[in-house]
């Protein structure tokens, strides 16, 4: 068995341990953009998607998670691992079959990031898991795609399995928002999710341009809609390090720094300008 195919066996046997919350839960991160290959009014590249170990699963604050997570996923094979910064920990589940994938849980962070003790309000403890807050990640949250995936497809689970994806509109601008908080190495990944995730919805960015108008800029502050156009001539409008470090991630292609700025600055455009 092929690496990519070890991939996609262990995400599996997670959509298989999460199935009782897949109407809560939505995949986001990498792996949404693994997934996004998946759906109708795509233009699939020859090269292989960005390749990512772990798996991000958001939860919103107000998502109904009965039961307990955690147990489910000891049962499917996944061990949690403890990192002592924050309180409660943060916790990635690392799947024990030697392949390195593990998942972590994300939820929305509000408010100002520290709790009335001083401490960094950055985790929390919910139906068994632990997971990160992040500034931002409600925007994941917005308008999901509802994917169904079958026994005999891509990703072999075990039954058809109805899971949420983030909308790529929303991957895209979630990507700008965070850039001034990620690590350089971070930034550089971004801009190749960025283009590549263009790339691949090149024929359908005016519909992604009108379900961002129609259902997700109304959802946000308006300051947050002037900041993603803000993003866009800062991050993408001049040659930055940051492109230069995304055109040399692939190992599969050849990418230029000039292409891959030229087509973020169209596609965003495309995505977020006015109708």
């Amino acid at each position: 068995m092929t690496a990519p195919d070890k991939d996609l066996v262990a995400f599996a046997r997670l959509v298989e341990a999460l199935r009782p919350w897949h109407g809560q839960l939505v995949i986001v991160g990498g792996w949404a953009h693994r997934l996004h290959r998946l759906l109708p009014r795509t233009t699939i590249p020859n090269h292989q998607p960005i390749h990512t170990l772990d798996a991000d699963v958001a939860f919103g604050a107000r998502a109904r998670l009965e039961g307990n997570i955690g147990d489910a996923l000891d049962s499917a094979g996944f061990h949690e691992e403890l990192s002592a910064k924050h309180e409660p920990p943060v916790s990635s589940y690392v799947l024990g079959d030697g392949s390195a994938f593990f998942a972590e849980f994300l939820t929305p962070l509000a408010g100002s990031g520290s709790r009335r003790d001083g401490s960094a309000d950055a985790t929390e403890a919910r139906a068994g898991v632990t997971a990160q807050k992040l500034r931002y990640l409600e925007l994941l949250l917005t308008t999901p795609i509802q994917l169904a995936l079958a026994p005999d497809g891509l990703i072999p689970v075990e039954r058809t399995a109805e899971i949420l994806v983030a909308h790529p509109a929303c991957f895209i601008a979630q990507k700008l928002l965070i850039a001034d908080r990620r690590s350089p190495a971070k930034r550089a990944q971004d801009v190749l999710y960025v283009h590549d995730t263009i790339e691949l919805f090149a024929a359908s960015l005016d519909q992604l341009n009108e379900h961002w108008h129609s259902s997700i800029r109304g959802t946000l502050h308006r300051n947050t809609a002037v900041e993603i156009l803000r993003a866009i001539d800062s991050q993408y409008g001049s040659m930055t390090d940051n492109i230069r470090h995304a055109a040399s991630i692939p190992q599969d292609r050849s990418l230029s720094p000039e292409r891959l700025q030229r087509l973020c600055v169209l596609g965003l455009k495309r995505i977020f300008a006015e109708p």
